[in-house]
C-alpha cells in the first residue's frame, strides 16, 4: 500500500495558473512560487465583483491516536462536490513547521483525498509563517529596544506579556531570562517562546479583512503594562506600520490544488487549542467569492474549533455556515468507548456504544446550541462492520441527523458523492444560527457559558490569579470581547483522560489574557501549553531526503 507522501509525489499537478482560470482569476491578481504554487492578490476580492458561494464547515469529535481523517474529509468532500457539478473550492488552514517534526507528520489530508504539493505545504510552503515570525520578533525587539533606551512609557518588565515566537517545538525556549552580558546587552528579564501557531500575530492575521484592518489590529496589540498598570500597545512603540509591511505579501492567500485538480486556498493556522483554530478570513472570503460552495475546516473537535469558528470568527466577520459536516471513525469512538488501541480492528458493539455520545454531544452543539443542520461524515476503515455502521446511523438519526459514509481516503472524490449530495441538500434549508452566548456581561459570563453549554460542565472555578486578571481587563473596557478557550483537544473537559461525554466535572481557569488585536479574551485551561515539546521518538527521526532531493517520511 502506498502511503500518503508516494500517492502526492505520483500524482500529476497541473500548473497553478489553469487551476485559477478554472475559478476565474484574472492573471493580473496571480503571483506564482515555481509552478504549482501561487499566491492571490487579496485587492481582488475589492475589485472584482463575486457573489459569495454556501459555506460548509467541517468539523469532527475529540481526536484520538485512532484517527479521524478532518482535513482528509474535508479535501474529499470537496473533491466530490465537484464530480456533482457544484463549483467547490476549499479553503484550509496551513500546517506548522513545529509538529511536522514533533507530534505527527502532514497536515494535508490523507490517501487520495489530499492537497498537494504535499511536500512543500507541510514545510516552508510559501513562507507565511516566517513572516509571521519574523513580524512577532520585531515587536518584541523594539519592546526591549524601548526598554533598553530609557523607557519612556515606563514599561514595568515585571509586566511584559508579550513573547518571542518560533515555528518549533523547543520546551527548553518555554521560560528563558534574556538580556544577560552587560549593559550593552539590553535588560535582563525573564522571557519566553511561543509556537508561531500560538503567536497573537497569528491570531490576527487569520481576522484580518484587508491590509488596513491588519494594521490596525496590529496597532491594539497589548505587550505589556506600565508601573502604572496602564496597558502599553504596539501602537505605543510606533511598531505596526513595520509589522504590517513584513506581513504586506504573507496577508495574500495561497493558492494548491487537491489530487483531482479542486482549487484550494491554504492560509493562516492557528492551533485551536490555544488559538481559535481557523484559517484566515481572507482564504475563506476567497473561497465564497470564487466557489459556488466553499468548504472550509475548524481544527480539532468541535468543542474547540467549531466553537471558536462559530462564536469568534462568525462573530468578527459577519461570515455564516450553511451547513456543518461532522467527521468520526469507528475506531475513534471504540476508542472513546475503552477499546485499547491493539483491539480497534474488532468489532466492539459494546465499546462503540459508550464511546457514541462523545460524536452524539458535537452533533446535539451543532444543531440546538447553534442552530445549524448537520450531516456526520464516517470516515471509512476496511475494518468498519456493518452492525458498527448500522449502530451509529441509528443513534444520529434518532437526534434528525444524517449520516454518510466517506470513503475518499481510499476511492478521492468518488468516495464522498454520498456525502456531497447530503451536504447540497443541507445547503438548501434555513437554519437558525446563534451563537453560544452574548457580548454583553462580564467575561467570566462567558466562559461559564461555554463550559456550561458546549462542554457540559457543571461549572467553571476560576483561580484567584485569573480573577485578579479578569477584574483588571473589566476596568480596561475589554469585557465585550468573545472568549477563546486554550483547552485540551482530547475531551470536553480541561482533563485529556476523560473520554466520551463526560459529566459531573468543573472547568479550572488558570490564567486569563487580553489578545486585543485579535478582538478576544484568551482562557487558559489545565496544563495547556503555548509551546508544545518533543517527544523521546519524534516524527522527525522518520523524515529524509535522498540525493535528489525526494523527501520520505511525511505522511
Amino acid at each position: 500500500m502506498l502511503t500518503d507522501i508516494e500517492i502526492a509525489q505520483q500524482a500529476s499537478i497541473r500548473p497553478i495558473s489553469e487551476v485559477a482560470a478554472v475559478i476565474g482569476v484574472p492573471e493580473k491578481y496571480q503571483e506564482q512560487y515555481g509552478k504549482n504554487k501561487a499566491k492571490i492578490d487579496y485587492n481582488l476580492l475589492r475589485e472584482v465583483d463575486t457573489t459569495p458561494g454556501k459555506l460548509v464547515l467541517v468539523t469532527a469529535i475529540n481526536p484520538t491516536p485512532a484517527g479521524e481523517g478532518k482535513t482528509t474529509t474535508t479535501v474529499g468532500l470537496a473533491d466530490a462536490m465537484n464530480r456533482i457539478g457544484k463549483k467547490t473550492v476549499v479553503a484550509l488552514r496551513e500546517p506548522s513547521l513545529g509538529p511536522v517534526f514533533g507530534i505527527k507528520g502532514g497536515a494535508a489530508g490523507g490517501g487520495y483525498a489530499q492537497v498537494v504539493p504535499m511536500e512543500d505545504i507541510n514545510l516552508h510552503f510559501t513562507g507565511d509563517f516566517h513572516a509571521i515570525g519574523a513580524a512577532n520578533n520585531l515587536l518584541a525587539a523594539l519592546l526591549d529596544a524601548h526598554i533598553h533606551n530609557g523607557n519612556e512609557l515606563g514599561i514595568d518588565v515585571r509586566k511584559i506579556t508579550w513573547k518571542r515566537a518560533v515555528d518549533m517545538n523547543d520546551r527548553q525556549l518555554r521560560h528563558i531570562v534574556c538580556g544577560l552580558g552587560g549593559k550593552a546587552d539590553g535588560v535582563p528579564r525573564e522571557d519566553g517562546f511561543d509556537i508561531t501557531v500560538a503567536s497573537e500575530i497569528m491570531a490576527v492575521f487569520c481576522l484580518a479583512s484587508s491590509i488596513t484592518d491588519l494594521k490596525e489590529r496590529l496597532g491594539r496589540i497589548v505587550v505589556g503594562y506600565t508601573f502604572d498598570d496602564a496597558p502599553v500597545t504596539a501602537h505605543d512603540l510606533h511598531a505596526e506600520g513595520a509589522l504590517a509591511a513584513l506581513l504586506k505579501d504573507a496577508l495574500k492567500p495561497n493558492l494548491v490544488q487537491t489530487l483531482e485538480g479542486t482549487p484550494a486556498f491554504i492560509h493562516g493556522g492557528p492551533f485551536a487549542n490555544i488559538a481559535h483554530g481557523c484559517n484566515s478570513i481572507m482564504a475563506t472570503r476567497m473561497a465564497l467569492a470564487l466557489g459556488d460552495y466553499a468548504i472550509t475546516e475548524a481544527g480539532f473537535g468541535a468543542d474547540l474549533g467549531a466553537e471558536k469558528f462559530l462564536d469568534i470568527k462568525c462573530r468578527l466577520t459577519g461570515i455564516r455556515p450553511d451547513a456543518v459536516v461532522v467527521v468520526a471513525t469507528v475506531r475513534a469512538l471504540k476508542s472513546h468507548g475503552g477499546t485499547a488501541p491493539d483491539a480497534l480492528n474488532t468489532e466492539d458493539l459494546v465499546a462503540l456504544e459508550a464511546g457514541l455520545p462523545n460524536l452524539l454531544q458535537h452533533v446535539e452543539n451543532i444543531t440546538q446550541v447553534y442552530g445549524l443542520p448537520c450531516v456526520v461524515a464516517i470516515n471509512a476503515f476496511p475494518t468498519d462492520t456493518p452492525a458498527e455502521l448500522a449502530l451509529i446511523e441509528n443513534k444520529c438519526r434518532e437526534l434528525g441527523v444524517n449520516v454518510a459514509l466517506s470513503e475518499v481516503w481510499a476511492r478521492g472524490g468518488a468516495g464522498g458523492e454520498e456525502l456531497a449530495c447530503e451536504v447540497v441538500r443541507l445547503c438548501e434549508q434555513p437554519n437558525d444560527f446563534t451563537f453560544a452566548y452574548e457580548l454583553e456581561g462580564g467575561i467570566a459570563d462567558k466562559i461559564e457559558a461555554i463550559a456550561r453549554r458546549v462542554y457540559h460542565a457543571d461549572g467553571v472555578d476560576i483561580a484567584p490569579k485569573a480573577q485578579k486578571e479578569i477584574a483588571r481587563l473589566e476596568s480596561l473596557g475589554f469585557s465585550s470581547m468573545p472568549v477563546c478557550m486554550a483547552k485540551t483537544q482530547y475531551s470536553f473537559s480541561d482533563n485529556a483522560s476523560l473520554k466520551g461525554a463526560p459529566r459531573g466535572f468543573r472547568i479550572t481557569i488558570r490564567e486569563v489574557r487580553v489578545s486585543a488585536g485579535a478582538g478576544f479574551i484568551v482562557a487558559l485551561t489545565g496544563s495547556i501549553m503555548t509551546m508544545p515539546g518533543l517527544g523521546k521518538s519524534p516524527a522527525a527521526f522518520k523524515i529524509d531526503v535522498d540525493e535528489t532531493g525526494r523527501i520520505t517520511g511525511l505522511f
